[in-house]
């Protein structure tokens, strides 16, 4: 079974030439690279609670729904990253997926919902399941259970495709 924690063991934020290195894939969907990325990771436009100024994050993208279109992405920072806590304030924000731009409204998932999506995510990107659950400080054992039992203790977020209104 999973040994975990009882305060998961939270990565630092990366400071210095690490952070530089962190943030070089903002800079690319700047460049208009972000197609180079694919569907996997996604650019998060959101809006910072203190400043009201726009602020971009790089993520990746664990789930994917189609009816409405909506993804699925996890703060491996856990609820203290500041676009997690961003997107708390403000649910609005927007994403870039290759070239194309979405209009999104955050919606937080369960511990429940969170184990879910891990047990489901897991055995289609085993290994970035395993290093994702081991930078967060959870060991799991490979099964199903382990990685819905770390699930539930990592922050999810699905972002909700914003239906628009025509304009009359």
């Amino acid at each position: 079974m999973t040994s975990l924690p009882a305060e998961p063991n939270r990565p630092r934020l990366p400071t210095g030439w690490k952070r530089l290195v962190a943030r070089l894939p903002v800079h690319l969907y700047r460049a208009g690279l972000g197609s180079l990325f694919g569907r996997r990771m996604m650019l998060l436009i959101h809006t910072g609670r203190t400043s009201g100024r726009p602020r971009r994050v790089v993520i990746e993208v664990v789930a994917r729904g189609t009816e409405p279109r909506s993804w699925t992405v996890a703060s491996g920072f856990g609820p203290k990253a500041q676009w997690y806590r961003n997107l708390r304030h403000t649910p609005q924000a927007t994403i870039q997926v290759g070239r194309r731009y979405h209009a999104v409204t955050a919606h937080f998932l369960t511990a429940e919902e969170g184990g879910e999506v891990m047990a489901r995510y897991a055995p289609v990107h085993p290994r970035a399941a395993k290093v994702l659950c081991g930078y967060m400080g959870f060991r799991t054992d490979g099964s199903p259970e382990s990685f819905r039992e770390a699930g539930r203790q990592i922050p999810f977020v699905r972002l909700d495709e914003t239906v628009r209104t025509p304009r009359r």
